[in-house]
């Protein structure tokens, strides 16, 4: 996940207004806007770092068998928000780029790591992007999916990017590791965001970091509801 700089290449160029809603393309990616202004917020650096850290500490499944998967399904069919987030291997090189290759997706009882070399996945995932009943919350939503449909096809509903509804909130900063320390009062470590996540094999340290992120994203959004910030 990039943080801010997602958010803001997606409130350019992938919005329009229509009426009292904000659409963000792909076109089922909404959020509200028109709510009353508030003052514009900041997290220095300094007040961040001396937050104290958190981490997932819930059970993380990272999908390997049959049986993983149809757990994942049954999970995410009871839930009605799932914190959504991908990760993708970097580059370092000009003019090298890649595709996602990890998708998290966290419920209120565990987070599921999807590795998309497994083909298996793709209808799990196809079928929570699409359901309109639950609820899909991330930061920086529309760059993810449209970089995961050059993987693979699918139709999305009822995605919620929150570094939009964030800025249109008065929000300074709309990266998931500030709106985290400016809403929920931690800090997400950083630490293995540039590790090769097309690894066959993910250390200990990767899955606790992409867990973190997706649950992060759900908490932020169950912390928006309960702020007003959804509210049209």
């Amino acid at each position: 996940m990039r943080d801010d700089t997602r958010s803001a290449v997606l409130d350019r160029s992938y919005t329009r207004s229509v009426g009292s809603s904000l659409i963000l393309h792909p076109s089922s990616l909404v959020a509200m806007i028109g709510y009353p202004p508030i003052p514009m917020q900041v997290i220095s650096k300094e007040a961040l770092n001396e937050l104290p850290i958190r981490r997932y500490e819930g059970k993380v499944r990272l999908i390997t068998t049959v049986p993983d998967l149809e757990q994942a399904r049954a999970d995410i069919r009871q839930e009605q928000v799932v914190g959504l987030d991908t990760e993708t291997r970097p580059s370092f090189r000009k003019g090298e780029t890649y595709l996602p290759c990890l998708v998290q997706a966290a419920t209120a009882r565990a987070v599921y790591l999807f590795q998309l070399s497994r083909v298996d996945v793709i209808p799990v995932i196809n079928e929570l992007l699409a359901e309109s009943r639950i609820v899909k919350a991330g930061v920086g939503l529309a760059h993810d999916l449209r970089q995961l449909k050059e993987v693979f096809p699918f139709t999305v509903n009822n995605a919620v990017d929150l570094g939009v509804i964030a800025r249109r909130r008065g929000l300074g900063q709309s990266g998931v590791r500030n709106l985290a320390g400016m809403l929920l009062g931690f800090r997400i470590p950083k630490g293995n965001r540039t590790s090769n996540w097309a690894a066959p094999q993910l250390s200990p340290a990767q899955v606790a970091y992409a867990a973190t992120d997706a649950w992060a994203c759900r908490e932020l959004y169950l912390e928006f509801e309960k702020r007003g910030f959804l509210q049209g």
